[in-house]
């Protein structure tokens, strides 16, 4: 029963997390040091879980989804070319997670190098909306390969976890040109191919630390995860058009100095 309530407890910070610019690896990390829930199996369960969140994602924007494989007329992110602007944005921290994927398992979970990123993330979404240009992007059907190559460049900063994903995306579009609501939109469709890359790779990768008594463990995880991923991106997609990054940092500024006195120190 443990080990399921510490399931839960982590797949909740996994959905409420996962798509939010406070970055979900983060959480996990710190979550699960204060759980005492670490290693190479806590690693991996913290990376398989995010398929429940992906599933939220695919379940908001099914639509999206089907237009990539059953294109409509007048829509140009549907069909071959929504499949290559998703290829150009996942490509670069597929070809930088594979390459360092073992360094960021051995050298970058740990609550010392999650604190650092939190605090860098935040300086970084801080002064991103100090900027003044106008977005010459503002929907999907805009969205360019320069740019989402671009965003997908941008998307390797999450490899340092605490970074987080979603802000990096969001604010590489947001450089990039696309309006800020849009860069939101696009920061959740982009996670699923990269998402479902990374659980596979490590998944493939860590299988034999795992048995069939781990199941309802992963169960739980998968299902809390997309339950409260649902739940945190429909409150996110209200908000993001109303206000700025600027709470969000605040909140990973404010958390840093709780981070260091009772999980770094």
């Amino acid at each position: 029963m443990d080990d399921l309530l510490t399931s839960l407890i982590l797949s909740i910070v996994e959905g409420l997390t996962e798509f939010l610019p406070v970055s979900s690896s983060g959480h996990l990390i710190l979550v699960g040091d204060l759980l005492h829930f670490t290693g190479e199996k806590a690693a991996t369960f913290e990376v398989v879980i995010q398929l429940g969140a992906i599933m939220a994602v695919v379940v908001l924007y099914w639509k999206r989804f089907v237009g990539l494989v059953r294109p409509q007329p007048y829509v140009r992110f549907a069909g071959p070319r929504g499949l290559w602007l998703l290829f150009l944005t996942s490509l670069p921290a597929c070809v930088a997670g594979l390459l360092l994927h073992s360094f960021i398992k051995h050298y970058l979970f740990r609550p010392s190098t999650v604190l650092a990123a939190l605090v860098v993330g935040a300086i970084c979404m801080i002064l991103v909306e100090r900027r003044h240009e106008r977005p010459t992007c503002v929907s999907l059907d805009e969205l360019t390969p320069r740019m989402a190559l671009g965003i997908g460049c941008f998307q390797c900063l999450a490899l340092w976890p605490g970074f987080s994903r979603s802000a990096a995306t969001i604010m590489g579009g947001m450089i990039l040109g696309a309006r800020r609501a849009l860069a939101a939109e696009y920061s959740f469709i982009a996670a699923v191919p990269i998402m479902m890359a990374a659980t596979g790779y490590d998944l493939l990768k860590n299988f034999s630390l795992f048995t069939a008594a781990d199941i309802p463990f992963f169960a739980v995880g998968m299902v809390g995860a997309f339950v409260s991923a649902l739940l945190a991106v429909k409150a996110f997609v209200a908000l993001v058009g109303k206000m700025t990054l600027v709470p969000f940092a605040i909140y990973r500024l404010a958390l840093a100095p709780f981070v260091y006195y009772f999980v770094v120190r």
